[in-house]
């Protein structure tokens, strides 16, 4: 049966970090979304679809915001319960936090505890498709793919290899990690909505060895992704040109090992030298922003208007538990203030943008997800847009749409989520 969904809809006409807004958006203050089979099939005004469509089974959600859900480029579902830990940088948080978190992964019961909280976290909070880094384990891959599958979910992830300067028990070699990956990407890959992502950590936890088998297994099924990190942190930098002092700069290890190109997602990004924005363009790789991490765990402001005037594609990332949020309205807050110490005020539209199109673009999905179309695949989320007593006040002194929208995208959390659609279906979680 085909259902209408009505309120104000909001689809993408183009991309407002090249052009202006206005002319990027389509806005229909009483529209409709007819939608069928897991498909978005059009989207009108209201009165039209309900009369070209009077069997249609109508919801109405009045002044809600009907747009595309939000898609996070970059998260690791183990470190759900380790979310705002205290006092660590990147290569602490490392090891004070994460690894003994990704230690009880071992245990397919609490693997699957944990992506059942996160998946429900994710939904709480619009997002509609996440690409997860798991744990080395490949019960935690299981228990991800599981528990998205249950749900119905357009989700991506993979095992993590890193075979160094890790724990033993959480250390794979450079076997064991082409090999487990392989079993997992050939179980998982292309089934229903899942799609398996070639995940080797970072470069410092991965030998030459393991890189170069990665690459490898990359070669071998270039349909799919890879993801990684890459410049997040001084320290960093200065760990990789110790670690490999034969390359030119960081990317250059990636670049080496046969590990850049199309369907590359480089997570962070913030200490790139021109070199390596360049190469990150001509190869097609993409960039994962991941804001309230970047803040949280100090590591600096990444550039995203220069990002976007390479013609990159960027997305927007939780980062979660790194990055303090798991709402995609808080990350897109925490862009628009790291914007503005760069002294880049980014519009609503192009924070907007990134949380769905742009980032349905750096997971190569933008053919599926990512904007309220015809023809995508029918995951979407209704904003209220006075979701709170402040937000409420501000938004009706609105003389525009940003102006209604933009105290919802700086104060809002899951109070502001109305509702969420996955493939057509309302979510009742």
């Amino acid at each position: 049966m085909s259902q209408l969904i009505l309120g104000q809809t909001f689809s993408f006409t183009g991309n407002p970090w090249h052009m202006p807004a206005g002319e990027a958006v389509r806005h229909i203050r009483r529209g409709a979304v007819l939608v069928a089979d897991g498909k978005i099939i059009a989207v009108d005004e209201a009165d039209t679809l309900i009369a070209a469509h009077p069997a249609a089974k109508i919801t109405d959600h009045g002044e809600g915001l009907i747009m595309a859900g939000f898609v996070d480029s970059h998260a690791h579902f183990p470190q759900t319960a380790i979310i705002a830990s205290w006092g660590k940088r990147l290569i602490d948080w490392l090891n004070t936090y994460t690894f003994p978190e990704e230690s009880r992964f071992s245990d397919p019961d609490y693997a699957a505890q944990v992506a059942n909280t996160y998946l429900d976290l994710n939904l709480g909070n619009g997002i509609t498709t996440a690409s997860a880094f798991c744990t080395i384990h490949p019960a935690s891959v299981d228990a991800y793919f599981s528990a998205a599958q249950a749900r119905g979910l357009r989700m991506l992830g993979g095992k993590v290899m890193m075979d160094r300067n890790a724990p033993d028990n959480l250390r794979d070699t450079a076997k064991s990690g082409y090999d487990d990956s392989k079993a997992l990407l050939q179980k998982w890959h292309g089934v229903e909505r899942l799609s398996y992502v070639i995940t080797p950590r970072f470069a410092p936890t991965s030998t030459p060895e393991q890189l170069e088998a990665t690459g490898a297994l990359w070669a071998e099924h270039p349909d799919t992704l890879m993801q990684t990190h890459l410049s997040e942190q001084h320290e960093e930098l200065a760990w990789v040109k110790e670690l490999f002092p034969e390359h030119s700069d960081y990317l250059a290890v990636y670049e080496h090992f046969g590990l850049l190109g199309p369907g590359a997602i480089m997570g962070h990004s913030i200490y790139l030298a021109d070199r390596e924005w360049d190469a990150i363009r001509d190869a097609g790789a993409s960039i994962a922003h991941c804001p309230t991490s970047n803040a949280f765990i100090g590591s600096g402001l990444f550039h995203a208007v220069r990002a976007h005037a390479l013609g990159i594609r960027t997305g927007l990332a939780t980062d979660v538990g790194g990055g303090s949020s798991f709402s995609m309205l808080r990350t897109m807050a925490s862009a628009y203030e790291i914007g503005q110490l760069r002294n880049d005020a980014l519009h609503p539209a192009q924070l907007l943008y990134m949380a769905t199109a742009g980032s349905a673009q750096a997971l190569h999905l933008e053919d599926k997800i990512g904007n309220l179309e015809a023809g995508k695949e029918a995951d979407i989320v209704v904003l209220d847009l006075a979701s709170t007593p402040v937000i409420r006040q501000t938004a009706a002194r609105a003389d525009n749409l940003w102006e209604a929208l933009f105290p919802t995208l700086m104060l809002g959390d899951d109070r502001a989520i109305k509702a969420v659609y996955i493939a057509g279906k309302r979510h009742s979680g």
